[in-house]
Protein backbone atom coordinates (compact mmCIF):
# COMPACT_ATOMS: atom_id res chain seq x y z
CA UNK A 1 0.00 0.00 0.00
CA UNK A 2 1.36 3.42 -0.94
CA UNK A 3 1.55 5.95 1.88
CA UNK A 4 1.00 9.44 0.34
CA UNK A 5 3.05 11.45 2.84
CA UNK A 6 6.15 9.29 2.45
CA UNK A 7 8.19 10.31 -0.60
CA UNK A 8 11.02 8.15 -1.93
CA UNK A 9 14.51 9.09 -0.86
CA UNK A 10 16.56 10.92 -3.49
CA UNK A 11 19.56 9.09 -4.99
CA UNK A 12 22.72 9.55 -2.94
CA UNK A 13 26.28 9.99 -4.22
CA UNK A 14 29.36 9.86 -1.96
CA UNK A 15 31.93 12.51 -2.86
CA UNK A 16 35.62 12.23 -1.93
CA UNK A 17 37.94 15.17 -2.59
CA UNK A 18 41.43 14.16 -3.73
CA UNK A 19 43.28 17.44 -3.62
CA UNK A 20 46.94 18.35 -3.53
CA UNK A 21 50.26 16.67 -4.28
CA UNK A 22 50.70 12.95 -3.66
CA UNK A 23 53.37 11.96 -1.15
CA UNK A 24 54.14 9.33 1.45
CA UNK A 25 53.64 11.87 4.24
CA UNK A 26 50.84 14.42 4.01
CA UNK A 27 52.57 17.21 5.94
CA UNK A 28 51.24 20.52 7.26
CA UNK A 29 49.60 21.68 4.03
CA UNK A 30 47.82 18.43 3.33
CA UNK A 31 48.35 16.07 0.45
CA UNK A 32 47.35 12.60 -0.61
CA UNK A 33 48.55 9.20 0.55
CA UNK A 34 46.91 5.87 1.25
CA UNK A 35 47.36 6.09 5.03
CA UNK A 36 45.32 9.28 5.16
CA UNK A 37 42.79 8.34 2.49
CA UNK A 38 42.04 4.73 3.40
CA UNK A 39 39.48 5.51 6.15
CA UNK A 40 37.87 8.20 3.99
CA UNK A 41 37.48 5.79 1.08
CA UNK A 42 36.09 3.13 3.42
CA UNK A 43 33.41 5.53 4.65
CA UNK A 44 32.55 6.68 1.13
CA UNK A 45 32.07 3.18 -0.24
CA UNK A 46 30.14 2.15 2.89
CA UNK A 47 27.70 5.08 2.74
CA UNK A 48 24.23 3.65 3.22
CA UNK A 49 22.12 3.80 0.07
CA UNK A 50 24.88 5.25 -2.11
CA UNK A 51 24.34 4.90 -5.85
CA UNK A 52 27.92 5.82 -6.79
CA UNK A 53 31.19 7.26 -5.51
CA UNK A 54 32.49 10.43 -7.15
CA UNK A 55 36.16 11.40 -6.87
CA UNK A 56 36.81 15.15 -7.14
CA UNK A 57 40.41 15.10 -8.39
CA UNK A 58 42.60 18.17 -8.21
CA UNK A 59 46.24 17.05 -8.11
CA UNK A 60 49.46 17.77 -10.04
CA UNK A 61 50.83 14.33 -9.12
CA UNK A 62 53.63 13.10 -6.91
CA UNK A 63 54.65 9.70 -5.58
CA UNK A 64 54.11 6.86 -8.09
CA UNK A 65 53.83 4.34 -5.25
CA UNK A 66 51.16 6.27 -3.36
CA UNK A 67 49.30 6.92 -6.62
CA UNK A 68 49.24 3.20 -7.34
CA UNK A 69 48.23 2.27 -3.79
CA UNK A 70 45.35 4.75 -3.74
CA UNK A 71 44.13 3.68 -7.19
CA UNK A 72 44.32 0.00 -6.27
CA UNK A 73 42.34 0.55 -3.06
CA UNK A 74 39.63 2.39 -4.98
CA UNK A 75 39.29 -0.55 -7.37
CA UNK A 76 39.19 -3.06 -4.50
CA UNK A 77 36.39 -1.17 -2.75
CA UNK A 78 34.47 -0.64 -5.99
CA UNK A 79 34.50 -4.38 -6.66
CA UNK A 80 33.65 -5.25 -3.06
CA UNK A 81 30.74 -2.80 -2.77
CA UNK A 82 29.67 -3.09 -6.42
CA UNK A 83 29.49 0.68 -6.83
CA UNK A 84 30.36 2.68 -9.96
CA UNK A 85 33.15 5.23 -9.60
CA UNK A 86 33.33 8.52 -11.46
CA UNK A 87 36.40 10.79 -11.39
CA UNK A 88 35.62 14.48 -11.91
CA UNK A 89 38.77 16.44 -12.75
CA UNK A 90 38.96 20.03 -11.58
CA UNK A 91 42.07 22.19 -12.15
CA UNK A 92 44.29 19.20 -12.82
CA UNK A 93 44.44 15.43 -12.91
CA UNK A 94 48.03 15.20 -14.03
CA UNK A 95 50.76 12.60 -13.57
CA UNK A 96 49.89 10.78 -10.33
CA UNK A 97 46.59 12.67 -10.27
CA UNK A 98 45.70 11.12 -13.60
CA UNK A 99 46.92 7.72 -12.34
CA UNK A 100 44.31 7.96 -9.56
CA UNK A 101 41.62 9.28 -11.92
CA UNK A 102 42.07 6.18 -14.07
CA UNK A 103 40.84 4.09 -11.12
CA UNK A 104 37.35 5.41 -11.92
CA UNK A 105 35.03 3.71 -14.38
CA UNK A 106 34.60 7.04 -16.19
CA UNK A 107 36.48 10.33 -16.16
CA UNK A 108 34.74 13.70 -16.47
CA UNK A 109 36.70 16.94 -16.88
CA UNK A 110 36.15 20.63 -17.34
CA UNK A 111 37.09 22.03 -20.73
CA UNK A 112 39.92 23.91 -19.02
CA UNK A 113 41.15 21.06 -16.77
CA UNK A 114 44.72 19.84 -17.23
CA UNK A 115 44.90 16.13 -18.03
CA UNK A 116 47.65 13.66 -18.77
CA UNK A 117 51.34 14.09 -17.98
CA UNK A 118 51.76 10.33 -18.28
CA UNK A 119 55.42 10.27 -17.39
CA UNK A 120 57.83 10.16 -14.45
CA UNK A 121 60.16 12.89 -13.24
CA UNK A 122 63.11 13.09 -10.88
CA UNK A 123 64.63 16.43 -9.90
CA UNK A 124 67.48 17.39 -7.63
CA UNK A 125 70.48 19.67 -7.14
CA UNK A 126 74.25 19.35 -7.20
CA UNK A 127 76.07 21.16 -4.42
CA UNK A 128 79.62 19.95 -4.92
CA UNK A 129 80.97 23.27 -6.26
CA UNK A 130 79.28 25.26 -3.51
CA UNK A 131 80.79 22.90 -0.95
CA UNK A 132 84.24 23.47 -2.40
CA UNK A 133 83.86 27.27 -2.36
CA UNK A 134 82.75 27.15 1.25
CA UNK A 135 85.66 24.92 2.16
CA UNK A 136 83.40 22.15 3.43
CA UNK A 137 84.71 18.61 3.17
CA UNK A 138 82.25 15.82 2.43
CA UNK A 139 82.98 12.70 4.51
CA UNK A 140 81.01 9.72 3.27
CA UNK A 141 81.56 6.03 3.92
CA UNK A 142 79.48 3.26 2.36
CA UNK A 143 79.37 -0.51 2.15
CA UNK A 144 78.10 -1.23 -1.33
CA UNK A 145 79.32 0.37 -4.54
CA UNK A 146 75.97 1.98 -5.39
CA UNK A 147 74.86 3.02 -1.91
CA UNK A 148 75.66 6.69 -2.55
CA UNK A 149 73.94 6.88 -5.94
CA UNK A 150 72.89 10.44 -6.85
CA UNK A 151 74.40 12.00 -3.72
CA UNK A 152 73.84 15.77 -4.26
CA UNK A 153 77.16 16.63 -2.58
CA UNK A 154 79.24 14.57 -5.03
CA UNK A 155 79.80 15.05 -8.78
CA UNK A 156 77.25 13.13 -10.85
CA UNK A 157 78.63 9.91 -12.31
CA UNK A 158 77.62 8.42 -15.64
CA UNK A 159 76.74 5.16 -13.91
CA UNK A 160 74.44 6.99 -11.48
CA UNK A 161 72.71 8.81 -14.32
CA UNK A 162 72.17 5.57 -16.23
CA UNK A 163 70.82 3.80 -13.14
CA UNK A 164 68.35 6.60 -12.44
CA UNK A 165 67.19 6.67 -16.06
CA UNK A 166 66.60 2.91 -15.91
CA UNK A 167 64.52 3.33 -12.76
CA UNK A 168 62.44 6.12 -14.31
CA UNK A 169 61.81 3.96 -17.38
CA UNK A 170 60.61 1.08 -15.20
CA UNK A 171 58.20 3.37 -13.33
CA UNK A 172 57.00 4.83 -16.62
CA UNK A 173 56.18 1.34 -17.88
CA UNK A 174 54.06 0.72 -14.78
CA UNK A 175 52.17 3.97 -15.37
CA UNK A 176 51.58 3.16 -19.05
CA UNK A 177 50.39 -0.35 -18.25
CA UNK A 178 47.84 1.03 -15.78
CA UNK A 179 46.49 3.57 -18.27
CA UNK A 180 46.22 0.86 -20.93
CA UNK A 181 44.37 -1.41 -18.51
CA UNK A 182 41.90 1.22 -17.37
CA UNK A 183 41.32 3.26 -20.54
CA UNK A 184 41.87 0.54 -23.15
CA UNK A 185 40.16 1.20 -26.48
CA UNK A 186 38.88 4.56 -25.26
CA UNK A 187 42.33 6.02 -25.95
CA UNK A 188 42.10 7.70 -29.37
CA UNK A 189 45.70 8.61 -30.10
CA UNK A 190 48.91 6.59 -30.48
CA UNK A 191 50.97 5.87 -27.38
CA UNK A 192 53.87 7.78 -28.88
CA UNK A 193 51.74 10.90 -28.44
CA UNK A 194 49.96 10.11 -25.19
CA UNK A 195 52.80 8.66 -23.10
CA UNK A 196 55.43 11.38 -23.48
CA UNK A 197 54.63 13.25 -20.26
CA UNK A 198 52.76 15.92 -22.18
CA UNK A 199 49.50 17.29 -20.78
CA UNK A 200 46.45 18.83 -22.42
CA UNK A 201 43.38 20.94 -21.64
CA UNK A 202 40.19 18.99 -20.97
CA UNK A 203 38.56 19.55 -24.36
CA UNK A 204 41.62 18.23 -26.18
CA UNK A 205 41.90 15.46 -23.59
CA UNK A 206 38.38 14.37 -24.56
CA UNK A 207 39.41 14.15 -28.22
CA UNK A 208 42.42 12.03 -27.22
CA UNK A 209 40.34 9.70 -25.04
CA UNK A 210 41.88 10.76 -21.75
CA UNK A 211 38.40 11.52 -20.41
CA UNK A 212 34.88 10.43 -21.34
CA UNK A 213 32.96 13.71 -21.32
CA UNK A 214 33.10 17.35 -20.25
CA UNK A 215 31.26 18.56 -17.18
CA UNK A 216 31.48 19.19 -13.46
CA UNK A 217 30.59 17.25 -10.35
CA UNK A 218 27.07 18.57 -9.78
CA UNK A 219 26.01 18.46 -13.44
CA UNK A 220 27.38 14.95 -13.89
CA UNK A 221 25.59 13.69 -10.78
CA UNK A 222 22.32 15.24 -11.98
CA UNK A 223 22.80 13.83 -15.48
CA UNK A 224 23.11 10.35 -14.04
CA UNK A 225 20.68 10.43 -11.12
CA UNK A 226 18.35 13.37 -11.68
CA UNK A 227 18.06 16.88 -10.22
CA UNK A 228 17.19 15.65 -6.72
CA UNK A 229 20.45 13.74 -6.28
CA UNK A 230 22.03 14.22 -2.85
CA UNK A 231 25.79 14.77 -2.71
CA UNK A 232 27.35 13.58 0.54
CA UNK A 233 30.89 14.84 1.00
CA UNK A 234 33.11 12.41 2.87
CA UNK A 235 36.20 13.86 4.57
CA UNK A 236 38.82 12.99 7.13
CA UNK A 237 38.33 13.47 10.84
CA UNK A 238 39.55 16.79 12.22
CA UNK A 239 41.06 17.62 15.58
CA UNK A 240 38.70 19.27 18.01
CA UNK A 241 38.75 23.02 18.47
CA UNK A 242 40.99 24.73 19.59
CA UNK A 243 43.59 22.03 18.89
CA UNK A 244 42.74 22.19 15.18
CA UNK A 245 44.28 25.69 15.15
CA UNK A 246 47.60 24.52 16.58
CA UNK A 247 49.91 22.76 14.11
CA UNK A 248 52.58 20.52 15.55
CA UNK A 249 56.16 21.66 15.83
CA UNK A 250 57.32 19.30 13.11
CA UNK A 251 54.49 20.47 10.86
CA UNK A 252 55.67 24.07 11.22
CA UNK A 253 59.25 23.07 10.42
CA UNK A 254 58.14 21.19 7.31
CA UNK A 255 55.67 23.81 6.14
CA UNK A 256 58.02 25.98 4.08
CA UNK A 257 59.58 23.02 2.27
CA UNK A 258 56.18 21.44 1.60
CA UNK A 259 54.88 24.72 0.18
CA UNK A 260 57.89 25.01 -2.13
CA UNK A 261 57.52 21.44 -3.35
CA UNK A 262 53.80 21.88 -4.00
CA UNK A 263 54.43 25.17 -5.81
CA UNK A 264 57.00 23.42 -8.02
CA UNK A 265 54.57 20.59 -8.84
CA UNK A 266 51.85 22.99 -9.94
CA UNK A 267 54.36 25.18 -11.79
CA UNK A 268 55.31 22.25 -14.04
CA UNK A 269 51.73 22.44 -15.34
CA UNK A 270 51.95 26.19 -15.86
CA UNK A 271 49.58 26.80 -12.94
Amino acid sequence: MRIPFLSPRPPTVAVVRLEGPISARAGFLGGLNLAGLAPVLERAFSLKGASAVFLAVNSPGGSPVQSALIARRIRQLAAEKKLPVVAVCEDAAASGGYWIACAADEIVADAASVLGSIGVISAGFGFQEAMARLGVERRLRTAGSEKATADPFLPERDADRARLEELLQDLHEEFKAWVRERRGTRLKAPETELFTGRFWAGRRGLELGLCDRLGDLRSEAERRFGPKVKLVRIGGKRRRFPFSLLPSGRALAEGAMAAAEERAAWARLGM
